[in-house]
């Protein structure tokens, strides 16, 4: 599965106003529950679980906050620009401020990895991230990731 694939303008999130790590998991488990059959407490569980077994920020104020969860029929994939960055105890102690979070079918350990690493290798690129921190609008965004996937 592609990241295109994944992302519709619809979860595109900009500016998003959060103040904490913690407060961005509980906006992506909102709306990950309003998606799903999937409860908001589950999603956001399993999403602060993974966190603690090591932070999902890459570097580049990007992080990649995912989980895999049970009762899931397919992958959800959402993408926020936060108004402000955010701690997220990444390896360059860096801010956060471009996030894509996956919630996955506890079962798709393949496709799982291949999305982690074409979102690593998208978000790796500096002109990447600064061209999303500077697009207009949420087609902009989703066009910068298409092109920087081929």
């Amino acid at each position: 599965m592609t990241i295109s694939a994944l992302l519709s303008t619809q979860s595109i999130y900009l500016d998003s106003e959060v103040t904490s790590k913690k407060k961005l998991l509980e906006l992506i488990a909102n709306i990950a529950a309003d998606q799903t059959q999937l409860s908001e407490s589950t999603i956001y569980n399993n999403l602060l679980n993974r966190e603690r077994l090591g932070s999902t920020g890459l570097g580049q104020g990007f992080a990649v906050p995912h989980a895999r969860l049970e009762d899931l029929d397919q992958t959800l994939g959402c993408f926020f620009r936060l108004k402000e960055a955010v701690n997220f105890d990444a390896p360059d102690n860096q801010p956060v401020d471009l996030v894509f979070t996956i919630i996955i079918p506890e079962e798709a350990t393949e496709e799982h990895l291949m999305i982690l690493s074409s979102l690593a290798s998208i978000f790796s690129k500096p002109e990447v991230c600064d061209a999303i921190r500077n697009a207009g609008n949420k087609e902009e965004i989703a066009q910068i990731i298409q092109s920087a996937e081929q």
